[in-house]
C-alpha cells in the first residue's frame, strides 16, 4: 500500500523537476536554415575627407561637437519628452514581453485545478436501484502538467525569430532617435539662420531709413530731385517687404521644434525656443567620414541593423513553418486527490494521478503546410531584398553627405569673403557719393548687393551646419 502511494510522487517529481531540462536533450537540432549574413560588395574606402577635418569618434551625443550649450539643453528636452521616442520605447517593451511569451512555450506549463461537483440521479431510471445513492458530491484538487516536446526545434526557431524581432524594434527606436536628433539640430540651426536673416534685414531697413531721412533733408533744401527721394523711399519699402515672410518662417520653425520637443499645445502656440544669441560661424568645422572601414557601417547604422534583424526573423520562421511537416509530441499529467467527502480529500486513498503522451502527425491538409513554407520563404526573400536595398541606400547617403559637406563648406567660405568685399564696396560707395563722385544709384546697388550677400552667407552657414548633421546621421551617429 505504501509503495503504490509513493509512485505518484516520483512521477510528479520527474515531470516537474526533470522536464525543464529535457529540451536540452531533445532539441539538439532545429529545422530550417541557420542564418548567415549575405555577402555584399563593399567599397574599399569613402570619398576623400576635407583637408584638416577631424575624425569623429563613436558617440551617441554627436551634437555636442557643435559646442553650443543651448542646443545641448534643447536636445535634452527632446530626448526626454519626444512623443515618437516614447512610442518607440513602448514598442520595445511590448516586443520584450512578446519574446517572453514565446520562450515560455519551451517549458512545461503547471497549473492547479480545484473543483466541487454535485449530482442527483433520477430515481425512476434504469440505473437507479436499491442501495444506489440518488445524490453524490465529488471534490477534486489536482496539479496538472502539460508540455509539447520541441523535438523539431519549432519553439526554438520561434524564440530566435522573436529575439530578432526585439533587436529589430530596438534598432528602429535607435534609428528614430537618430532621425529625431538630426531634425532637432537642423531645426535649431534653421532658427538661428532665420534670426540672422531677420537681423540683417532689420539692419538694412535701419540703414535705409537713415539714408531716407538724410535725403529728405536734401530734398527739402533742393539739393536733390524728387526722383532721387522717391527712389530711396521705394528701396526702403522693398526692404521692409522682406521682413514679414521671414518672421512667419521663424514662427513656423519655432512651432515645429516645439512639437519635436514634446511640448504641450499651449507651449506649441506660444512657447519660445531658447537659442544662442549670435551663431558662431567661425567655429564650424567639417568632419571626416573615414572613421573606420566602410564595412563597419553595417554595424553602426540602426536602419541596417533593423533590416538585418528582420531578415534573421524571417529566416527563423522558415524553420517554424517546416516543423509542421513532422509530428508533434505532447506530454500531459496530473496528480491530486478526489473524494466525496471534503474532509477526506487529502487522505491517502483519495490520491489520483495520470500520465499520457500524445503524438500528432498531419496527414492531409490540402497543401496547407507547403503553402505556409512558401509564404515564409517568400517573406525571407522580401527581407533579403530590403536589406540589400538598405545597404545600397546607406552608402549612397554617406557619399552624398560627404560631397554635400564639402560643397557647403566651400560655399560658406566664398560667401564670407564676398560679404567682406561688398562691405568695403558699400563704404566706398557712400564715401564717393558724399563727395559727389558717385550717384545715389551706386549706393543703393551697393546696399542691395551687401544685404543679398549677407543673406547668402547666412544661408551658406546654415547649409554647412545642416550638411554636417546629415553626415553624422548617414554614418549612424
Amino acid at each position: 500500500m505504501n509503495t503504490n502511494m509513493k509512485r505518484p510522487r516520483i512521477t510528479l517529481f520527474m515531470a516537474l523537476g526533470v522536464a525543464p531540462f529535457i529540451p536540452l536533450i531533445l532539441t539538439a537540432c532545429a529545422l530550417g536554415p541557420d542564418y548567415q549574413r549575405p555577402p555584399a560588395d563593399m567599397p574599399e574606402s569613402y570619398l576623400a575627407a576635407p583637408a584638416g577635418a577631424p575624425v569623429p569618434s563613436k558617440t551617441e551625443m554627436w551634437w555636442k561637437r557643435f559646442n553650443d550649450p543651448v542646443l545641448d539643453a534643447v536636445m535634452d528636452e527632446a530626448l526626454k519628452n519626444n512623443f515618437d521616442l516614447k512610442t518607440a520605447a513602448a514598442r520595445v517593451t511590448e516586443s520584450q514581453a512578446q519574446l517572453g511569451l514565446v520562450v515560455s512555450d519551451q517549458v512545461p506549463s503547471v497549473y492547479a485545478i480545484a473543483s466541487r461537483a454535485s449530482n442527483r440521479n433520477s430515481e425512476a431510471s434504469s440505473n437507479s436501484g436499491p442501495g444506489q445513492p440518488v445524490q453524490s458530491t465529488t471534490n477534486r484538487a489536482t496539479l496538472n502538467v502539460s508540455w509539447e516536446v520541441d523535438f523539431w526545434g519549432k519553439y526554438r526557431r520561434s524564440s530566435e525569430a522573436a529575439r530578432a524581432d526585439l533587436l529589430s524594434v530596438e534598432a528602429n527606436r535607435d534609428a528614430l532617435c537618430l532621425s529625431m536628433t538630426t531634425q532637432v539640430v537642423q531645426g535649431y540651426f534653421n532658427l538661428l539662420a532665420l534670426d540672422a536673416r531677420i537681423a540683417a534685414t532689420e539692419l538694412g531697413i535701419r540703414r535705409g531709413q537713415e539714408a531716407l531721412d538724410m535725403q529728405k533733408k536734401r530734398f527739402d533744401t533742393g539739393v536733390i530731385s524728387e526722383f532721387d527721394f522717391q527712389q530711396r523711399s521705394a528701396e526702403l519699402d522693398a526692404g521692409r517687404a522682406q521682413l514679414p515672410p521671414l518672421q512667419g518662417q521663424r514662427g513656423n520653425q519655432e512651432r515645429a521644434l516645439n512639437v519635436l520637443l514634446g511640448r504641450s499645445p499651449r507651449d506649441i502656440m506660444a512657447g519660445k525656443i531658447e537659442r544662442a544669441t549670435v551663431p558662431a560661424g567661425v567655429a564650424i568645422t567639417a568632419i571626416a567620414a573615414a572613421n573606420g572601414l566602410p564595412s563597419q557601417l553595417l554595424l553602426r547604422r540602426p536602419d541596417l541593423i533593423e533590416a538585418e534583424q528582420k531578415m534573421v526573423a524571417a529566416n527563423a520562421r522558415i524553420g517554424v513553418a517546416r516543423a509542421a511537416y513532422f509530428p508533434s509530441i505532447s506530454l500531459t499529467g496530473l496528480f491530486g486527490s478526489e473524494s466525496s467527502a471534503l474532509g477526506d480529500l487529502f487522505s491517502g486513498p483519495a490520491r489520483i494521478w495520470n500520465f499520457a503522451g500524445n503524438l500528432t502527425q498531419p496527414l492531409w491538409g490540402a497543401g496547407r503546410v507547403g503553402r505556409q513554407v512558401d509564404v515564409a520563404e517568400a517573406r525571407h526573400e522580401q527581407a533579403l531584398a530590403q536589406y540589400q536595398r538598405a545597404i545600397g541606400n546607406a552608402f549612397r547617403e554617406v557619399q552624398d553627405a560627404i560631397q554635400a559637406q564639402t560643397a557647403a563648406r566651400e560655399v560658406f567660405e566664398i560667401e564670407t569673403r564676398r560679404v567682406r568685399a561688398l562691405d568695403k564696396s558699400w563704404n566706398l560707395a557712400k564715401l564717393r557719393y558724399d563727395h559727389g563722385v558717385a550717384s545715389q544709384l551706386d549706393v543703393i546697388d551697393a546696399e542691395r548687393g551687401l544685404l543679398l550677400a549677407e543673406l547668402n552667407r547666412i544661408e551658406a552657414e546654415r547649409g554647412f551646419r545642416v550638411a554636417i548633421a546629415d553626415l553624422y546621421k548617414a554614418l549612424g551617429g
